[in-house]
């Protein structure tokens, strides 16, 4: 850890150690906690992301761009942060209005108080999206000061009694509940080595010197981390191809053999000798790298949708209440999403190797390259087996949560993307299902996934979002 930031911590439990021993010393003079006075607070700076749950997801997809990382390490922190926020909200709805409308995610409380402050739903909020998110990223500790000061126009290490009554509650219940979840698994894969079975992409033409061996694919027991509504990660976990039982029988089937036909000729970088035809239009080829966001300096696949979950909450004028809401049973399929996938990538009897692998070792084409490339030029497979999609089962949980939130599957609206190679910067869509399979789609289009591994994935993104849904913060 960071010198700078081991001191910044360091003065925050100095001020939570004062703020304790004074609350002591009150309360043994017989002060209670609601006769304190409350603190004048300076008027919020002018602000240009108007709902604080918006903003400080904006924060969120900041910080990724920043730190990187894969995209189920993102949807934890996304659901982490909105779940923590929706509690903390649903606590402030309590205290100042009476009640809430639909269940918390661990638990809402009447904090102590007699006059709600001044900006005390934004402090609530604010506060407690800060101290997750320093929890999740302390290399990030400069940038999200920065940010808290330009939502309040002061230092977070600031005394606030929020921080006692409410926010440190809220806090703390989130960190006990992810404590020893398995996100920091620091176990290393080791392959299969069969024909069918993934492996590293080393050929001399397409070299990625992140992804040369077993032991550095990512995240591979991501599908072992404690769920936030499933059981477990196998829950709702596909039968294809793993109903095959083995690589020779899954390689022996006509299933397969289409499998990799679809994908050869529609994936293509480019026509070769044994591929002369690459079937992808040029709007399915802007709709690929629309959706791609694979590159470190994104705010990766979760991002995006959280982006456009925010961009159509704006549209259908959501209070923050709402927001939290939806915020938050969004993150949580999203963070389940990412878990369940990686259980069928590399928990289930197929590892599937990449269709570049199938297409090449299978002797269909020596010189075929997948569309999917750095900003460099050089084509690359994301470093883990095909089977099933993860942007398939974060479009299918993503779409999943909003069409039963709203209630409405058809309703229009424009995404964003953060890919620098998209040729495109927004695209629209008539339902949430639509821009979903668009979603999975745009893997097969990229060169990287099989038809099945979209499927599949946008069928599991589905499950999970209506467990998730009936399950957890339910209206009341």
């Amino acid at each position: 850890m960071p010198t700078q930031v081991r001191t910044v911590r360091r003065q925050r439990r100095g001020s939570w150690r004062r703020v304790l021993s004074a609350l002591a010393v009150l309360a043994a003079a017989g002060t209670t906690l609601t006769a304190l006075p409350q603190p004048a607070y300076a008027a919020l700076p002018p602000q240009t992301i108007a709902d604080p749950v918006h903003y400080w997801n904006d924060v969120l997809l900041g910080v990724v761009r920043r730190e990187g990382g894969g995209p189920g390490p993102m949807a934890r922190a996304a659901a982490m942060l909105n779940a923590a926020v929706y509690d903390a909200e649903s606590s402030y709805r309590l205290k100042w209005h009476g009640q809430i409308t639909s269940a918390p995610y661990i638990g809402a409380q009447k904090y102590a108080g007699i006059i709600e402050g001044a900006d005390e739903e934004e402090r609530v909020i604010g506060r407690t999206a800060y101290n997750i998110l320093l929890d999740l990223y302390p290399g990030q500790v400069h940038y999200l000061d920065a940010r808290f000061r330009e939502r309040f126009g002061s230092e977070p290490t600031a005394f606030d009694i929020l921080d006692t009554t409410v926010v440190g509650p809220m806090v703390r219940q989130m960190r006990t509940a992810r404590a020893n979840d398995g996100s920091d698994d620091p176990r290393v894969y080791t392959g299969d080595n069969v024909p069918g079975a993934w492996r590293p992409t080393s050929y001399p033409d397409m070299a990625d010197p992140g992804c040369t061996q077993d032991s550095q694919a990512v995240t591979p027991f991501w599908g072992q981390v404690r769920p936030f509504a499933l059981t477990s990660g196998a829950q709702f976990r596909p039968a294809t191809p793993g109903l095959y039982g083995t690589y020779a029988k899954l390689l022996a089937s006509d299933d397969y053999r289409r499998q990799v036909e679809a994908v050869r000729s529609a994936g293509a970088d480019e026509p070769t000798t044994a591929t002369p035809v690459v079937n992808r239009t040029l709007d399915q080829e802007a709709a690929a790298w629309f959706w791609a966001n694979d590159e470190d300096g994104t705010y990766k696949p979760p991002g995006q949708l959280l982006q456009a979950t925010r961009d159509i909450a704006t549209q259908r004028g959501l209070s923050t209440y709402q927001n939290a809401r939806l915020f938050a049973l969004v993150s949580i399929a999203m963070a389940d999403a990412g878990i369940a996938v990686r259980d069928v990538k590399f928990l289930t009897d197929i590892d599937l190797w990449r269709p570049v692998s199938a297409i090449r070792e299978g002797g269909l084409d020596p010189q075929w390259k997948p569309l999917l490339k750095t900003r460099a030029g050089v084509n690359v497979n994301p470093c883990f087996p095909a089977w099933a999609s993860g942007h398939a089962t974060f479009g299918g949980a993503w779409a999943g949560v909003m069409k039963r939130y709203f209630d409405n599957a058809n309703i229009a609206f424009t995404m964003t993307t953060d890919d620098p190679q998209s040729p495109v910067r927004s695209r629209s869509f008539t339902s949430f299902s639509q821009a979903a399979q668009e979603d999975a789609q745009s893997r097969v289009w990229l060169g990287v996934h099989y038809p099945w591994d979209a499927t599949d994935g946008l069928d599991l993104g589905d499950k999970i979002a209506n467990h998730v849904f009936t399950t957890k913060l339910v209206a009341h």
